[in-house]
């Protein structure tokens, strides 16, 4: 590519911030569709093997788009929003699902989503009082692939396939680690959150100095 080419492309690639056809968000939309048919499959079929092949899917799918946006330079606004919606909502109607069928213990869901709800409000909080945005952790990012793991093989250890003990006892496996990795990260959020706290009123600070700089163009006429 020469020097000539590099401004066309950064144009081409400015272009995708607000478009909503592209593949990494066709993957987040896709994947959102199949909670209907996770639901489906589960209830209506009664097929908890199915239905939890295609939740590993979609669990085993999360980091695509992600990668596939960042690889390509198309990065859009519709894709940053729609890219943790269907990661959560994947996670949460598929945990609240598999504990209303009774798969796994209603005491493993609340507990995994407790921690989530917590982490939320903590998130609307640190934002109203003007802190900067966290980015998800590592561990965080551990402890919720695991989990992504850890219930479809519970829901598949619940099923009548041959080789469900194995599979339940590996989705236990899965589940212990992550829920503890899920809370340590939710603790190492506490001092993050002060972190971006603090530098979230700094930046407010810095801002109104600089609006406060600023003279009218009619103060240098009136002197």
């Amino acid at each position: 590519m020469t020097a000539d080419d590099q401004p066309t492309r950064e144009r081409q690639i400015g272009i995708f911030e607000d478009r909503i056809l592209t593949v990494p968000n066709l993957i987040s939309l896709i994947r959102l569709g199949c909670i209907p048919i996770f639901l489906w499959l589960i209830f209506s079929e009664d097929d908890r093997f199915w239905a939890a092949a295609l939740w590993g899917v979609v669990g085993a799918t999360d980091w695509v788009d992600g990668w596939w946006a960042r690889k390509f330079d198309v990065v859009s606004e519709f894709g940053k929003l729609i890219d943790p919606v269907t990661d959560r909502a994947a996670l949460i109607v598929g945990i609240f699902a598999v504990g209303i069928d009774g798969s796994v213990p209603w005491w493993l869901v609340m507990v995994t989503l407790a921690r989530e709800v917590l982490v939320a409000i903590a998130g609307v909080i640190l934002g109203a009082l003007g802190g900067r945005r966290i980015e998800v952790t590592w561990w965080g990012k551990c402890a919720t692939f695991g989990l992504y793991f850890a219930f479809p093989f519970l829901l598949a250890g619940a099923s009548d396939v041959g080789a469900a003990d194995l599979l339940r006892w590996v989705g236990w496996g899965c589940a212990v680690p992550s829920l503890i990795y899920s809370y340590l990260s939710a603790a190492q959020y506490i001092p993050l959150g002060l972190e971006a706290l603090r530098e979230g009123r700094l930046d407010k600070i810095d801002a109104e100095s600089e609006v406060g700089e600023v003279v009218p163009d009619g103060d240098d006429s009136q002197n």
